[in-house]
């Protein structure tokens, strides 16, 4: 929702991640589900949905409980984000000239930060379609042959990003080798902690039920450089007791 870009923008975050769906339309709407079912009062897939039909519908919490608020557009969301925080979009790389459409119209494109599993030559070739591009951060994951081959690629060719994101799900030697060639190489290291499948058991619910050093801590003295969360005023605590955010 548009109060919850507003609530963290005002917790002092740097970074706020969105995923896209495209409704029947062509109205590219924030929605992580092909369904507005868990998320919202309605019933159906986005894809099959007008966005009039889907306005008339409220969100829900977490919890299946209805709100007053709206399911926002992309560009309602880039409009209350501009010049304010960085914007980071999972769910949308298969959008992404419709995406860049609306952030050249709002002036927001050097915001964006999108992110895929694309190799180096399909996304270089997108981006010489265009004068100008959003940031691209490749993800990877490392345990997997798929994930290791696409590090490789990007290694072997030269290629520099601002950053990756890395993904394991349990501990192995091979994760911190990659995390130290990341670093090395000159590219931000983002690591997801919103699941522990996706960082190695070192997610948001463990912090927040322990002790929050034994999971950003752990990341942190890793190499991670941004951390994705559903807590960021636990996280952002202990970055600054650490001294590691303004």
């Amino acid at each position: 929702s548009l109060a919850a870009i507003e609530s963290v923008i005002g917790m002092g975050v740097d970074i706020m991640e969105l995923d896209l769906k495209l409704t029947s339309d062509s109205v590219l709407v924030l929605c992580h589900d092909r369904t507005i079912d868990r998320t919202t009062s309605g019933k159906g897939r986005v894809c099959d949905i007008t966005y009039d039909s889907i306005r008339r519908c409220v969100l829900k919490t977490g919890h299946g409980v209805k709100t007053t608020h709206k399911m926002p557009t992309l560009r309602e969301a880039l409009k209350a984000c501009k010049d304010r925080i960085v914007v980071n979009i999972d769910q949308g790389y298969e959008y992404y000239d419709l995406v860049l459409a609306v952030t050249e119209e709002l002036g927001v494109t050097e915001q964006i930060l999108i992110k895929g599993k694309r190799a180096p030559e399909i996304v270089a070739a997108k981006f010489a379609e265009h004068p100008r591009n959003m940031m691209y951060m490749p993800i990877i994951d490392i345990l997997k042959p798929k994930g290791q081959a696409l590090f490789a690629e990007y290694r072997e060719k030269g290629i520099v990003p601002l950053a990756y994101e890395i993904c394991w799900d349990r501990p192995a030697p091979e994760v911190e080798t990659c995390m130290r060639e990341v670093v090395a190489g000159g590219s931000k290291l983002w690591v997801n902690s919103l699941w522990a499948s996706l960082c190695g058991g070192l997610d948001d619910d463990r912090a927040f039920e322990g002790d929050p050093a034994a999971v950003y801590g752990k990341l942190v003295d890793m190499g991670a450089t941004m951390i994705q969360t559903d807590r960021p005023e636990l996280l952002i605590s202990y970055l600054r007791s650490r001294g590691l955010h303004d």
